[in-house]
């Protein structure tokens, strides 16, 4: 039986929901610019559009479409749209797109509108001898005019694991392990695969010692990266290996689990200090395990839950305690 697990545009999608701040590095690089890493990302709405699809009777079906993605840094409005394989309705999709986001920004007054199209790219997470280079949308107008809209496409096929961790493109990690999807189904020769998702795991867990990845940040793109992996594997004998190299599978975030395991053991206090409780008691587990997991010693971690949390030397301990492995 097939197992439901989430595909690539719903890890896509969770992603920019709960970590926008990783994006920053992404616009970065595929536009050129140089915002710093704290730079205020605002998340815009994802309005949607009606198509009419005709269905197998002759009727109509109205069908509403969503954009993935858009943001704004500081005045700047960008598009960023996932796909996982080539699509020949792709450009006239994002020139929707762009004319919802752009209708948000126009300034108009009698006779006159002014329509700020933003910048957009195509993030294509497989390759295939058809997939384009490029986007471009043409307008033509009556008078002969015609314009241009283009942008390149982001193709991650060609993106190196070493060039993802030094340009810091934080939301590519999740989906890199698509290249090797024949590989992960047929059941064949996974040793690179293998190696790879190890380069990236001890490169994040640099980056997290170093402050450049949050607790949450670390713990769910590892979620997203099993997330694939299970969507990909689809429960064969390749899944466990793969899932273990980052450690678990997780399909909700891990940071999520953690806070609604606090949350839950709050509520059944029935009380609302009990849920506060539950909370830090969710947050203490979370920081013991990924303490112990990326190899900071008892001192160290006891600092963190006494600072991350508020709690006393003697409660710190005693979380240390309850959730922390005993090490040979």
């Amino acid at each position: 039986m097939q197992k439901k697990t989430p595909d690539y545009d719903n890890v896509f999608k969770t992603m920019k929901m709960k970590h926008k701040r990783l994006f920053i590095s992404v616009i970065n690089e595929t536009f050129g610019k140089h915002y710093p890493t704290d730079a205020r990302v605002e998340t815009l709405p994802s309005e949607g559009f009606l198509t009419e699809n005709e269905t197998a009777d002759g009727s109509k079906d109205i069908e509403e479409q969503i954009s993935d993605f858009v943001l704004k840094i500081e005045n700047e409005i960008y598009l960023l749209e996932c796909q996982s394989y080539d699509d020949g309705s792709m450009a006239i999709r994002i020139a929707e797109y762009a004319f919802i986001v752009a209708r948000q920004f126009a300034v108009w007054d009698i006779g006159h509108a002014t329509i700020p199209m933003p910048r957009f790219s195509i993030i294509y997470i497989k390759r295939t001898e058809k997939t384009p280079k490029a986007t471009t949308i043409t307008f033509t107008f009556p008078d002969g005019q015609e314009i241009n809209y283009e942008s390149p496409n982001v193709i991650l096929a060609e993106f190196t694991k070493e060039y993802i961790v030094e340009k810091r493109l934080f939301p590519y990690i999740p989906f890199y392990i698509a290249r090797y999807e024949k590989d992960l189904i047929s059941e064949s020769n996974i040793d690179n695969a293998v190696k790879d998702l190890k380069y990236f795991r001890h490169e994040m867990v640099q980056m997290h010692k170093k402050g450049e990845l949050s607790d949450y940040e670390i713990v769910d793109l590892m979620g997203f990266v099993n997330t694939i992996i299970t969507h990909i594997t689809n429960g064969n004998e390749n899944e466990e290996r793969l899932v273990n190299i980052m450690g678990g599978t997780v399909i909700e975030t891990e940071s999520e689990r953690l806070i609604r395991k606090g949350i839950e053991a709050g509520k059944a206090e029935g009380k609302a200090e009990g849920i506060e409780a539950g909370k830090a008691e969710g947050k203490a587990e979370e920081i013991v395990e990924m303490g112990q997991e990326f190899g900071l010693d008892d001192a160290a971690i006891l600092k963190r839950l006494q600072e991350k949390i508020g709690l006393s030397l003697e409660k710190a301990a005693a979380y240390l305690e309850q959730y922390g492995k005993q090490l040979v």
